[in-house]
């Protein structure tokens, strides 16, 4: 798991409320994924308005979108709800076959969502994806729990400072390239157990050994995690 000062260096260092979360959903996937790569969203609904929606694939925003065209799912209802929705065989499921059925294309065959406690006015959930049946065993179903557990009040601090998102619409092309070097930091200092100052280094050496942007650099980290990399909305 991200100790409780990764978690706060990638809230300080990310630009918005959005950007945080993908940086939330790149480690979630990553660090949650085992033999076959899992999908991870992060949902967050505040006071009955607008939805932000952080994906570590671009499959994760779609599954996770076309729950939002129904209005129902495992997500929204792990998200309204706040308990644990878990869907072992998705496609011989019969609560939500409608869904089941609109996803067919994706592969997906199991599906686990899990609240993320924050304060009241906001809820959020962590959607976990995968098109291998069994992943979510019991250790994994206790795993994924203790992560979004673990998010609680890294997430909560975050809906503090981030009440609104004051950029401009011109301002978002460069934003969602920082947010994707912030994603790709914070998952080098995971996976190196090092800092944020040091996990730059890195990329920065990358950079400059293979001639690339430090972007480009930082797609390619995200990339080869198997998380993918997109942005919410």
């Amino acid at each position: 798991m991200p100790s409780a000062e990764q978690l706060q260096d990638l809230l300080l260092e990310s630009p918005g409320f959005t950007e945080f979360l993908l940086g939330l959903a790149t480690i979630s996937a990553s660090l949650l994924g085992g033999d076959s790569p899992m999908l991870c969203a992060i949902t967050v609904e505040r006071n009955g308005g607008p939805t932000t929606v952080a994906s570590s694939t671009e499959a994760a925003r779609r599954l996770d979108e076309k729950q939002y065209e129904f209005d129902d799912g495992p997500c929204l209802t792990a998200l309204r709800e706040q308990r644990t929705v878990l869907i072992p065989d998705l496609p011989s499921d019969e609560q939500w076959r409608h869904y089941a059925q609109a996803i067919s294309s994706e592969g997906i065959r199991t599906i686990m969502a899990a609240p993320i406690h924050t304060e009241d006015g906001a809820k959020a959930a962590l959607n976990c994806y995968s098109t291998e049946l069994g992943t979510f065993d019991p250790a994994t179903v206790a795993r994924v729990e203790a992560h979004a557990g673990s998010l609680s009040r890294i997430l909560r601090l975050a809906l503090r400072l981030h009440a609104e998102d004051p950029y401009p619409e011109h301002l978002r092309s460069a934003l969602r390239s920082r947010a994707i070097t912030d994603a790709a930091i914070a998952l080098v200092m995971v996976q190196n157990r090092c800092s944020r100052d040091a996990a730059l280094r890195l990329i920065q050496l990358a950079s400059r050994d293979s001639n690339k942007r430090l972007h480009e650099i930082a797609s390619d980290i995200l990339d080869r995690a198997g998380t993918g990399h997109q942005e919410g909305r």
